[in-house]
C-alpha cells in the first residue's frame, strides 16, 4: 500500500505559536491539503470529557424507539435539520442508499437579521436535554477550529488570514450525528449496499470527531482506498468540493467512503460526528484569480455557495 501524507497537526502551533511556528503549521495543512485533502488535528479545543458525552448523548438518541425519531423528521428541511431516517441518503451517482440514519444541528444566528427560510430553528428533543446542550456546545467549538483552519488556509493562499471570516461567521455550517445501524441480517441487503458510498463532501471543509469504530477510507492517486485511523482525543479535517472548485483543484476534495464492517462486526453499530463547515449561501465559489494560470485554467462556472449546496442536496436524495 502507498503511503500517503496525512499528517497529525497541532493546532496550538497555529494559534498561539511563533511566528516561524504559524509559518510551518501554514505550510503543512497546506501541503497535505493539496496532495491527499485529509489532515488528523491535535489540541482542537474540545475535551475528552466533552467528546465521550457527545458519543453518549449521541447514542442515546438513536437508541429512542423509531416513532419517537421520527416525529423530528420534517422532510420540507431537506435533512437539514432534525432526524432523516434510514434509506434516504445515497452517495452521488449511487444507486442504493447508505446504511444509516442521522441528525443534523444548523446555525445560530447572532447579531444579524435573518430568514428562517434559509436558517430554519434547530429542532429541540424533549426526552433528552443533554442531547440538544452536548450538540449545541460541540457545534460551536467546532466552528472555531474550523475558522483558525481556514485562517491557515487562507495564508497558504496568500489571501488575507480573514479572508474566510465574513462568510462562515453566522454561515451555513452543520453538526451532524450519524448512526451507522446494525446489520442484522447481511444476506438480506442489496451487494452494492455500504455504510457510506463513495464521495466527496459538499462543503469547505469538515472536522470529523473521531468514531466509534473503524471503516474510513480515501482513495489516493495510486487508485488505492488507505484508511483512515486518527488517534482517539483527534479530529480529522478534510477538504471540501467549495474549496476544491474555490482554488481551481489547488487543494483536493478527496473521495472517502466507510466501509461495512467485517460480517462478524455487522450486527455492531458504528457512530461518527463531522462538522460540515459551510460559508453563507451568497459566497462565491468562482475561481480564486491566483489559482488560475495557462498551466492551471479555470475548470469550474462561476456558482453560489447556496446554488451549489442546492445542486448537491438535489443529487444526494435530500432534496427533491
Amino acid at each position: 500500500m502507498a503511503l500517503v501524507n496525512i499528517p497529525r497537526l497541532d493546532l496550538l502551533q497555529y494559534t498561539q505559536g511563533s511566528a516561524e511556528e504559524r509559518k510551518q503549521f501554514v505550510q503543512d495543512i497546506g501541503t497535505a491539503f493539496n496532495e491527499t485533502g485529509f489532515v488528523t488535528i491535535a489540541n482542537h479545543g474540545l475535551s475528552q470529557e466533552l467528546i465521550d458525552e457527545l458519543y453518549a448523548v449521541v447514542q442515546a438518541f438513536f437508541d429512542l424507539p423509531d416513532a419517537v425519531k421520527r416525529k423530528y423528521e420534517f422532510p420540507e428541511l431537506a435533512g437539514q435539520r432534525g432526524y432523516t431516517t434510514k434509506g434516504k441518503e445515497k452517495a452521488k451517482d449511487a444507486h442504493t442508499p447508505d446504511l444509516k440514519e442521522f441528525w443534523q444541528r444548523g446555525q445560530t444566528i447572532v447579531g444579524e437579521d435573518y430568514s428562517k427560510t434559509d436558517f430554519p430553528d434547530n429542532i429541540i428533543v424533549e426526552e433528552l436535554p443533554r442531547f440538544n446542550e452536548v450538540t449545541g456546545e460541540v457545534y460551536k467549538k467546532l466552528e472555531d477550529a474550523g475558522r483558525e483552519l481556514l485562517k491557515a488556509i487562507a495564508s497558504y493562499l496568500d489571501l488575507e488570514e480573514d479572508y474566510f471570516e465574513k462568510f462562515v461567521i453566522n454561515g451555513n455550517s452543520i453538526l451532524r450525528a450519524i448512526h451507522y445501524f446494525p446489520i442484522e441480517n447481511p444476506d438480506a441487503i442489496p451487494a452494492d449496499a455500504v455504510r457510506a458510498g463513495a464521495h466527496e463532501d459538499i462543503n469547505l471543509i469538515t472536522l470529523l470527531i473521531g468514531a466509534s469504530a473503524d471503516g474510513l477510507e480515501v482513495w489516493t492517486k495510486d487508485g488505492e482506498w488507505f484508511p483512515i485511523k486518527a488517534k482517539g482525543e483527534d479530529i480529522v479535517v478534510n477538504v471540501g468540493d467549495m474549496l476544491q472548485r474555490l482554488t481551481n483543484n489547488k487543494l483536493k476534495s478527496t473521495t472517502h467512503r466507510v466501509v461495512n464492517p467485517p460480517r462478524e462486526l455487522m450486527k455492531t453499530s458504528r457512530y461518527s460526528v463531522p462538522f460540515f463547515l459551510h460559508p453563507k449561501a451568497s459566497m462565491s465559489l468562482a475561481c480564486l484569480d491566483s489559482c488560475i494560470s495557462e498551466n492551471y485554467p479555470k475548470t469550474y462556472k462561476d456558482y453560489t455557495a447556496g446554488q451549489y449546496l442546492d445542486e448537491r442536496l438535489r443529487e444526494i436524495g435530500l432534496k427533491m
